[in-house]
């Protein structure tokens, strides 16, 4: 696996980077050479914020971890990412032995069972249409970190929601 360190607002020291490939190495047991991963790690108002991506087979897979402390972040992002990619594994896994798909026995062996998840609750709204302001405002009432709606500047469904630096995104489909 290739791996690349950007540093954003603070210097990488050569103990930095050798604690992150020490780290992000560990990862190789799942991917093969041609994977890449890209390590970002950032300081922000007294927090360290670790970001870890790995490109691999036309795949995706990203972590993100803020903290008070560095090397904390590297340890949490590098379980985070191996706890994904294990999931990721175990469904398709599943969805092969389903299809009566033989998978080799070296590829599902590291392979550790997930939880399954299941929806415990169910909600149905109105669509009323709204501006993405007045849907802002219906979200905070209600508590949650995202609300769907009917934009009414776009005539689209859309989602807002609130995003980890304290600001708001909006979501439209098309």
């Amino acid at each position: 696996m290739k791996i690349k360190i950007v540093t954003r607002k603070m210097e990488l020291t050569p103990a930095i980077e050798a604690y992150v490939e020490k780290k992000i190495s560990k990862l190789n047991k799942f991917f093969a050479d041609e994977a890449d991963a890209t390590v970002t790690l950032s300081a922000q108002k007294g927090n360290h914020i670790a970001e870890l991506t790995i490109y691999y087979g036309g795949m995706v897979f990203r972590c993100e971890e803020r903290c008070d402390d560095l090397y904390r972040s590297i340890d949490i992002i590098e379980d985070l990412m191996e706890r994904q990619v294990r999931k990721h594994k175990t469904k398709l896994e599943k969805r092969l032995k389903k299809n009566n798909v033989v998978v080799p026995e070296d590829f599902a062996a590291d392979v550790a069972e997930e939880k399954e998840f299941s929806i415990v609750k169910t909600k149905k709204y109105a669509k009323k249409p709204m501006s993405a302001e007045e849907a802002i405002l219906q979200m905070n009432l209600s508590g949650h970190n995202f609300y769907i709606f009917d934009n009414s500047d776009t005539g689209s469904v859309a989602v807002v929601y609130k995003r980890n630096d304290g600001n708001y995104g909006l979501i439209e489909l098309e």
